[in-house]
C-alpha cells in the first residue's frame, strides 16, 4: 500500500523518495498492451510533472473507492490529497453519484450572465449563514487559481470604486502558493512557478516569511522586483515597501 500526500515534490525529499520507491518497485511490462498504453501518453502535457520520466515509466490510476485509488497494476493507494483537494468526501460515494446524476439529467448547466437557476442562490445563502459575520456575498469560480485571480480583481476594483484607485499594491509571502494564474504567481512565493514568466502583475511585493529563532529574533522583510531587492534585510521593517517605489 502507498500513500499520496500533499507535499511540494519540487523541494521535498520525502515526496521525491516516495515516487522513486513506487517507480522502482514496479515491474516493467513489455507486453503489447503495455506498450500501446505507453505510446498513447505523449499527447497529454501533464502539469507539475517531469513528463519524459513519467511517460517512460508511468504510474496510472484506474479507479477509486472511498479513500483509495487502484493503480493499473492492482495496488491500493491511499489518497491523502483528496484527488487534488477536490474529493474530500471520498471517491465513489453513492449519494453523491446519485445526486449529480439526477441534476445532470434535469439541468446540466445554466448560464449566470443575465440568467440564473435557483440552486446557486440557495447554495450562496446557506454558505453565507455559516460564514463569519460580514462575509455575505458569494462569487463562484471553477478552481483555486481562478478564485485567487478573481479575488485580486475584486480587491483592485473595490479600491477604485471607493475613490482610491491608486492603491494597487498586492502583497504575498515567500513560499506562498496561490495557484498558477498570472495573478497567483505574482503574489505567490514559489519562485519556480514564475521563473519562465518575466511579465507579472505590476506592484506585487513578496514578503519574507516571518519566523523567529535565537539567532534571528525577526527575519521578516519585503522585496519588490529583483532590481529593488535590498541586500541589507535588517534595515527594513517587516513588509515595508521601498521608498523609491511608486505607491
Amino acid at each position: 500500500m502507498f500513500i499520496l500526500l500533499n507535499i511540494d515534490c519540487a523541494k521535498s525529499l520525502p515526496c521525491t523518495h516516495f515516487l522513486r520507491v513506487w517507480t522502482d518497485s514496479m515491474t516493467l511490462d513489455n507486453s503489447p498492451q503495455a506498450n500501446e498504453i505507453n505510446n498513447g501518453l505523449d499527447d497529454f502535457w501533464m502539469p507539475f510533472t517531469a513528463n519524459r520520466q513519467f511517460k517512460a515509466r508511468p504510474r496510472l490510476l484506474e479507479s477509486a473507492a472511498g479513500m483509495y485509488f487502484t493503480s493499473s497494476d492492482g495496488r491500493k493507494v491511499l489518497d491523502g490529497t483528496a484527488g487534488l483537494w477536490c474529493c474530500n468526501a471520498g471517491h465513489g460515494r453513492r449519494e453523491i453519484t446519485e445526486a449529480v446524476s439526477r441534476q445532470i439529467a434535469k439541468l446540466d448547466f445554466a448560464p449566470t450572465f443575465q440568467m440564473g437557476h435557483p440552486l446557486p442562490f440557495e447554495l450562496a445563502s446557506r454558505l453565507a449563514e455559516i460564514a463569519p459575520a460580514g462575509l455575505n456575498k458569494l462569487f463562484f469560480t471553477n478552481s483555486g487559481s481562478e478564485s485567487v485571480d478573481t479575488a485580486l480583481k475584486i480587491a483592485l476594483a473595490y479600491q477604485r470604486a471607493i475613490g482610491q484607485g491608486t492603491r494597487t499594491r498586492l502583497i504575498g509571502r515567500e513560499l506562498g502558493y496561490h495557484g498558477v494564474g498570472f495573478g497567483g504567481i505574482s503574489v505567490g512565493g514559489m519562485v519556480n512557478n514564475r521563473r519562465a514568466f518575466p511579465v507579472q502583475l505590476p506592484g506585487s511585493i513578496t514578503c519574507r516569511t516571518p519566523w523567529t529563532s535565537r539567532a534571528t529574533p525577526s527575519a521578516a522583510a519585503c522585496h519588490g522586483s529583483a532590481s529593488r531587492r535590498p541586500t541589507n534585510w535588517s534595515a527594513w521593517s517587516p513588509c515595508t515597501a521601498p521608498k523609491t517605489s511608486p505607491r
